[in-house]
């Protein structure tokens, strides 16, 4: 398999899966402007859509979004690890955490991205984002170390990856401490380590 990447983007969570599964695979760098690959391939006829993540299978298919790449790669590799098994109720909450994840917090995240964003924007933005992450910051108080418990799951690699983008766009998550303390205790696992060190 090969993974299509930019750094500490959102394929950085496809990237964390592979490596907590320790399926072999291998990175091929998007430049996100010119929509060329590390290896010298237009990245447009791999995944029309010009972002990435995109995955490359080994007899060829490719997909594309991060959500459905994790999933995929659980269901194929290793059911029921970093996902409970499809079609039951557990399954139901992590796709649940995984939409708000994707429609609440990625995409109006990227926003603060735009350099042409205006201050009233901006200010629009994180506001929204204050009350999307305060949510969050309540569920993890209520419950265990992870997002749905004990255990480390998709929905986590996926939170961890936007929650960093704070520190690139200077949105302020000091006022959700556990969201932070997530992050750290995400930040401590050895595939996490590898996939950051491969990429940065």
């Amino acid at each position: 398999m090969k993974l299509f990447y930019s750094p500490s983007s959102c394929s950085l969570s496809p990237h964390l899966v592979l490596r907590e599964l320790d399926l072999p695979f291998t990175l091929d760098r998007v430049d996100p402007v010119t929509k060329r690959t590390e290896s010298g391939n237009d990245y447009l006829t791999i995944n029309p859509k010009g972002y990435v993540p995109a995955l490359e299978l080994d007899d060829g298919e490719v997909l594309t979004e991060g959500p459905a790449i994790t999933q995929y790669l659980v269901d194929r590799y290793a059911p029921g690890t970093l996902a409970p098994l499809s079609g039951t109720i557990e399954r139901a909450r992590i796709n649940s955490y995984l939409t708000y994840i994707s429609t609440e917090l990625h995409k109006p995240f990227g926003r603060l991205f735009d350099p042409a964003l205006t201050p009233d924007a901006r200010a629009s933005t994180i506001a929204y984002l204050n009350r999307r992450f305060a949510l969050i910051e309540q569920e993890l108080a209520d419950g265990g170390a992870f997002l749905t418990g004990s255990a480390f799951t998709l929905p986590d690699a996926y939170l961890f990856v936007i929650q960093r983008w704070g520190a690139f766009t200077g949105f302020d998550l000091s006022p959700f401490p556990n969201i932070v303390a997530h992050a750290e205790r995400v930040m401590a696992r050895p595939a996490v380590q590898l996939a950051l060190d491969a990429e940065e």
